[in-house]
């Protein structure tokens, strides 16, 4: 197992989920000068992710790759992220990849002053950005993120302009241009944590279901010292607003997350999906429509992230054997709990063991 220590609490995990809370991803829109320059460029910079694939699957070398993307989009940092992008879908989706929508991403860099071709800078009531156009000079438009983010962004910023932190960018469009910064995890901590009381020991397992939200707490010795399920049925009825589904869920996520500060945990335990290369489907049609628009990883980001925002200890688990295994059944039968409850509960167990392997 690998760790991440921020200031006050710890994130526990695999190697794969560590590399994914690095940063953290806030969102603005943004007003180009040039909306039809961005847009070429975009347009361009999908066309390369294509064509990374293609070579992705070939085992390209990136050296070579940036060199043949380059006659796409001629500048090199765009070529390589275009294909890392690539490499990435690859490795999630194998050869079954699609590219239908058009975006510009550029990696971070320290020695860039944080970003090579997308960069920022803050004033009083917005950012502005910063785009290199690979056929010309750069393409400047504000960015409204929200005041809130003023302080994080000028101090990262700043550290970039030291050449001590570095930040990823990308820029979409979906009704409008978006712009997605990438912050460092500790620098987000920093500026957004609420420190918790100081509980007993205590740890807390949750299971994420499509409809429902499952927590088991126990103490050190294993023993049950509560159970809650936080639910949100409707959201499962087809036809339900997916951006009011995700709403819902998330919300009721902050909820069992203040109910556990209020109780003493200082542990929270969710599986490690990032272990988890493809989604498990059923024989049942209407639970794999539950399965397939269930948004799981992206509530287990939400979550990890709330829960360190709140100071508690996060660690994830191994999901093996805590859905179908003889260990399951036989919690659910000694010990009189629904399937949903007794994986939260062998969940917590898992939990428990690394804490202790990490004392």
């Amino acid at each position: 197992m690998s760790s991440y220590q921020t200031m006050r609490s710890k994130l526990i995990g695999s190697k794969e989920a560590i590399e994914n809370f690095q940063f953290v991803t806030i969102n603005g829109r943004v007003e180009f000068e040039g909306v039809e320059r961005i847009s070429r460029i975009a347009y361009y910079y999908s066309k390369a992710v294509k064509a990374g694939i293609d070579l992705a699957l070939r085992g390209v070398s990136l050296n070579d790759a940036v060199k043949e993307l380059y006659n796409i989009i001629p500048y090199a940092f765009y070529a390589e992220t275009a294909y890392k992008q690539a490499l990435a879908l690859v490795e999630n989706k194998g050869s079954k990849v699609e590219v239908r929508k058009r975006w510009i991403a550029c990696r971070g860099n320290k020695s860039d002053n944080g970003n090579r071709g997308i960069k920022f800078h803050v004033f009083q009531d917005h950012v502005e950005i910063k785009v290199k156009d690979p056929w010309g000079k750069w393409i400047f438009g504000k960015a409204y993120l929200g005041k809130e983010y003023l302080p994080l962004l000028s101090e990262l910023e700043e550290l970039s302009q030291r050449k001590e932190e570095d930040y990823g960018a990308v820029v979409n469009f979906k009704h409008y241009p978006m712009i997605h910064l990438q912050i460092p995890l500790w620098l987000y901590l920093k500026h957004f944590s609420s420190p918790k009381p100081v509980g007993y020991g205590l740890v807390a397992g949750f299971d994420l279901n499509s409809d429902r939200l499952n927590v088991v707490v126990v103490n050190e010795e294993g023993k049950v010292i509560a159970i809650k399920t936080f639910w949100y049925s409707d959201v499962t009825r087809p036809g339900f607003p997916k951006g009011k589904a995700m709403a819902l869920r998330l919300n009721a996520l902050s909820q069992a997350l203040i109910f556990l500060s209020r109780v003493g945990v200082d542990y929270v335990v969710f599986e490690d999906l990032f272990l988890v290369k493809n989604r498990r489907f059923t024989r049942s049609m209407s639970g794999n429509r539950k399965v397939s628009r269930f948004a799981k990883r992206q509530m287990l980001i939400h979550g990890v992230i709330k829960s360190l925002r709140l100071d508690f200890n996060v660690v994830l688990v191994n999901p093996k054997g805590t859905t179908n295994s003889e260990d399951h059944d036989k919690v659910m039968r000694e010990k009189g709990f629904d399937r949903h409850t007794a994986s939260a509960y062998l969940i917590a167990l898992k939990g428990l063991e690394v804490i202790k392997n990490n004392e």
